[in-house]
C-alpha cells in the first residue's frame, strides 16, 4: 500500500503563483509514475502532469506546460507541483496519484491523495 497527502492548496489572484506538496509513504519503491490530477466543477478529473521512472521525465498537458512544473524530491518521498501564471480556469481540486504502470491514464492509478483545492481569483 502507498499512502499519499497532498498540502499547499489555497486562494490566489490570477497571475500568482502556489506550489503543491505530495507526501508519501509506504510500499514507494515499487512505484513507476507519480502525477497530478485536477478535477474542476461540473467537470471529470483530468491529467496535469506526470513524473516517470529512475530519470525523472516529465510529461505536461497542453493546457498548463510552460506553466507548471512537476519534480520529486526521493530522499523526501515528496512529489511537488510548481504553479505559476496560474489562471481562474486552474480553479480545481487537485490530486496525487502514484502507479506501478508507465502511464498517463486515470484508471491504471493505484492510489490517490485526498486531494486540495486551488482556486484563482479573477
Amino acid at each position: 500500500q502507498v499512502q499519499l497527502v497532498e498540502s499547499g492548496g489555497g486562494l490566489v489572484q490570477a497571475g500568482g503563483s502556489l506550489r503543491l506538496s505530495c507526501a508519501a509513504s509506504g510500499r514507494t519503491f515499487s512505484i513507476v509514475t507519480m502525477a497530478w490530477f485536477r478535477q474542476a466543477p461540473g467537470k471529470e478529473r483530468a491529467f496535469v502532469a506526470a513524473i516517470r521512472g529512475s530519470g525523472g521525465s516529465t510529461y505536461y498537458a497542453d493546457d498548463v506546460k510552460g506553466r507548471f512544473t512537476i519534480a520529486r524530491d526521493n530522499s523526501k518521498n515528496t512529489m511537488y507541483l510548481q504553479m505559476n501564471s496560474l489562471k481562474p480556469e486552474d480553479t480545481a481540486v487537485y490530486y496525487c496519484a502514484a502507479t506501478y504502470a508507465s502511464s498517463f491514464y486515470i484508471k491504471d492509478y493505484d492510489y490517490w491523495g485526498q486531494g486540495t483545492r486551488v482556486t484563482v481569483s479573477s
